[in-house]
């Protein structure tokens, strides 16, 4: 008998691909919707590239209030030791957003066992996770490639904005 999760992320993967299955259902809020357009909000920082191995990613700069407040390399949440790379923005109430990689997942069933008390979900086509920590920080984060997860994170204040810097994280770029 297969697990439940992997059964899900392989009907989650054929939909996103034109096999059986129409669209994805789009999960509650903390989910970012499929990327159609880049965030209609501009930028005003500087964009930063993450990678985890030939992986290059684009981050999108943090919209106003948000400036940069540094950098993390651990997500407590996580079932086991990965490398992690990431950049943190924050505004003058204490509101931030996070976003980074996370390296060394390379099939969809290990990532979908990568954070207990997780939703699994699916965005572009790709097994994607949903958390909230016990202090409030909305957490998300998608498989982009073996070996490469995206990771965004907010607090509540800053939810929305998951959505639109989710939709604007480029591959490829230097």
């Amino acid at each position: 008998m297969r697990r439940p999760a992997a059964v899900f992320i392989t009907f989650a993967l054929a939909a996103g691909t034109g096999g059986c299955g129409g669209d994805t259902p789009r999960p509650p809020s903390a989910t970012p919707p499929p990327a159609t357009e880049p965030a209609s909000e501009p930028a005003t920082g500087k964009p930063v590239t993450l990678t985890c191995g030939p992986t290059r990613l684009k981050i999108p700069g943090a919209p106003p209030p948000l400036a940069r407040s540094g950098s993390f390399g651990r997500l407590g949440s996580l079932t086991r030791r990965l490398k992690v790379r990431g950049v943190t923005w924050r505004d003058d109430e204490g509101e931030q957003l996070r976003v980074g990689v996370v390296c060394g997942v390379r099939t969809a069933e290990q990532f979908a066992t990568l954070v207990a008390r997780s939703t699994l979900t699916a965005y572009r086509g790709k097994p994607a996770l949903r958390w909230t920590t016990r202090g409030g920080l909305r957490n998300f984060m998608w498989l982009e490639s073996p070996g490469t997860a995206v990771y965004l994170a907010a607090t509540p204040g800053m939810t929305a904005q998951l959505r639109q810097t989710a939709a604007a994280i480029r591959q490829g770029a230097s």
